[in-house]
């Protein structure tokens, strides 16, 4: 089973790739919506956040857990990999979503000029920076001049897990936050929050025919190519049923978050609530 985490509803872009590239994995989806937004809050909390969730989905039964939040992949997801992971699960794995969105958007780059929206936390962090420095070499050592150019966006996230992604007022907040990368003649647009997919087409008007925006469909191909890589982790999470499991799982109101996830992934479901301490 694959476990995936994200602070409330935008991990579902994640699992909506997953599905599609992936269908033949059970999959267990929580959303911490009770304390999301986890863009605003402090390094050590999110950590522990992320503890939590991270270890209530081995606890039920996930063999690898995708932080499906750029936020947790940014300021979690290192410690508990290095520290956490090897003292209480070593035989399971954690990944982060960050990593496939900075490859894809450096195969992307003609210029070297990318743009990066996320919360507070994951661009204050930066940590997509430093990740673009690191893969830089791998990815593209023909690119011989890079520049990246950040934005937070802190509305956004509680603007979409009210469902207020067609307002007008949504849309004018997200122009008035990449403003400024508009004028820094940007060729490709890093979406470092899994809520930002969900305002997709809105960020590709605002930005422009010019501009390429990198959405989720990265990271389960990054996946898939990672399970064809290791085959005994891919063995471990492949259902063993006809009927792979879908199980969604949430911190706060199961009925809202129910209505809203079921708009984006296309399907009716049915969440449930879990108290995660």
């Amino acid at each position: 089973m694959i476990g995936v985490f994200d602070s409330g509803i935008g991990g579902l872009t994640v699992l909506h790739w997953f599905l599609k590239e992936l269908p033949e994995y059970d999959y267990v989806y929580i959303g911490d919506n009770a304390r999301a937004p986890y863009g605003n809050r402090s390094p050590e909390t999110v950590y522990e956040y992320t503890r939590q969730e991270v270890e209530y989905l081995f606890n039920s039964g996930a063999q690898l857990v995708v932080l499906a939040c750029n936020t947790a992949s940014s300021l979690a997801l290192r410690r508990l990999q290095q520290e956490w992971l090897p003292q209480h699960f070593p035989d399971r794995r954690i990944l982060g979503v960050l990593i496939p969105l900075v490859e894809t958007a450096l195969q992307t780059t003609k210029t070297g000029r990318i743009g990066v929206v996320g919360t507070r936390g994951t661009i204050s962090s930066g940590a997509v920076t430093r990740e673009f420095e690191k893969r830089r070499v791998m990815v593209r050592p023909d690119l011989a001049h890079m520049e990246i150019f950040s934005a937070s966006c802190p509305l956004l996230v509680p603007l979409t897990e009210e469902g207020w992604i067609d307002r007008p007022e949504t849309k004018r907040i997200m122009r008035h936050y990449v403003r400024e990368l508009k004028q820094k003649n940007i060729d490709t647009l890093l979406l470092a929050c899994t809520h930002y997919p969900l305002l997709y087409d809105h960020f590709s008007a605002i930005m422009g025919k010019k501009v390429k925006v990198i959405d989720n469909h990265a990271i389960a191909l990054s996946f898939k190519n990672y399970f064809e890589r290791h085959p005994d982790i891919a063995a471990l999470c492949r259902s063993k049923s006809e009927t792979p499991k879908r199980m969604f799982l949430t911190t706060d109101d199961p009925e809202r978050f129910s209505r809203l996830s079921s708009r984006f992934l296309g399907e009716q479901i049915e969440a449930h609530h879990v108290a995660v301490l």
